[in-house]
Formats: C-alpha cells, sequence, structure tokens
C-alpha cells in the first residue's frame, strides 16, 4: 500500500516562535503540555543528549495506553522543529512530525503535523480520528502554558 498518511492541527499562540520552540525541542518539557502525560503514572521515561539539540531523544515505556516508544529530535530552526517518532508498542510504526511556528502579529501559528507511511495495518483505522483529537489537546496545553 503506497502513500502517506497525514494528520495535522493547527492553533495561535500569544508569543513568539523564538519563545515557543524551547517549549517544542526540549523533550522534558514536554511532560508539561503533551496529551499523553497522564496516561500511565508509572511511566518510565529515558533523555539522552543535550535538550532540545539535534539528536537528543525521549524514551518511554508503559502501561497499554502509554505503550513504548522513541522520539529523536531530527531539526531546530527558527520556523520549527521535526522530530522521528517510533512506536514498538502497542504495535510497532515510525512518523516524521514537524512542528511548523509562523510569526503573525505578536502571536505563533503552530502546525503540528505527523506523517507516516500508509500500511496494511492503516486500512483498520483512521489515524486523523485517533490522533487528531489528542493534537487538538496538546496544542490547546500548550497554549494555555505558554499564555499563562
Amino acid at each position: 500500500m503506497a502513500g502517506t498518511i497525514v494528520v495535522e492541527r493547527t492553533d495561535t499562540i500569544q508569543t513568539t516562535p523564538e519563545a515557543l520552540l524551547p517549549y517544542i525541542a526540549e523533550l522534558p518539557r514536554w511532560v508539561d503540555w503533551s496529551p499523553w502525560e497522564g496516561m500511565d503514572p508509572a511511566l518510565k521515561r529515558e533523555y539522552t543528549g543535550e535538550p532540545g539539540a539535534v539528536g537528543s531523544t525521549y524514551e518511554w515505556s508503559g502501561n497499554r495506553k502509554a505503550g513504548a516508544g522513541k522520539m529523536r529530535i531530527e531539526s531546530v530552526q527558527p520556523d520549527g522543529v521535526g522530530v522521528a517518532l517510533d512506536f514498538t508498542r502497542p504495535f510497532k510504526s515510525s512518523s516524521h512530525v514537524r512542528f511548523l511556528l509562523t510569526r503573525e502579529g505578536d502571536r505563533t501559528r503552530v502546525i503540528w503535523r505527523m506523517e507516516s507511511a500508509r500500511t496494511f495495518f492503516s486500512r483498520f483505522f483512521n489515524l486523523d480520528k485517533l490522533i487528531g483529537p489528542d493534537f487538538e489537546k496538546g496544542l490547546r496545553q500548550l497554549k494555555m502554558l505558554v499564555e499563562s
């Protein structure tokens, strides 16, 4: 099954792209806004590398809801962050995540985009309906954190 599945959500946050960038690029800061925080109170986390630097990683392992996987920062630029995302549980998958930051006056438009290869298993679930609401929640939480 050739092709790509894209999940994308957007919001605007009352700050500059420069001020917002560390909240996204520094993986340990995700605990403050990630939509998946709280799914497993006993979640195991491991961070490597310099937070916010290309090559830094976040690896997690948790219960059935949290699953297990690894994120690696691929790029950090003034206009956004690229992340390689690999799940190992509940199923194996690899995706490319991109946060695009665009100044709009005194606000920043944030686009959270995930691209995954279409697979045999993707025929059985709609990633946009499955992941899209999580992206919306994460953007709301990021906005509340940054604007407070």
